[in-house]
């Protein structure tokens, strides 16, 4: 698969895990137990797991813009 279309379908993914583990966290009180497990902690394991690989498929990107140190 092209490396441009899985980041295109990564992206808005990962933009939505992210809004809700930032959503769950804040309305926890408001949430049952089952559900906010289900969101909150089953839901974080995915968005590292997608993190990774949003990470892995910019890598060349990162390591030319920031782990490329200046010599002095």
């Amino acid at each position: 698969m092209n490396k441009n279309l899985l980041l295109k379908i990564i992206n808005p993914i990962l933009l939505l895990l992210f809004i809700s583990q930032a959503s769950s966290g804040l309305f926890h009180e408001y949430l049952s137990h089952e559900l906010f497990e289900l969101i909150h902690e089953k839901g974080g394991i995915i968005l590292v797991l997608i993190t990774l690989t949003h990470l892995y498929l910019n890598w060349g990107w990162v390591r030319a813009n920031l782990l490329n140190f200046p010599k002095n």
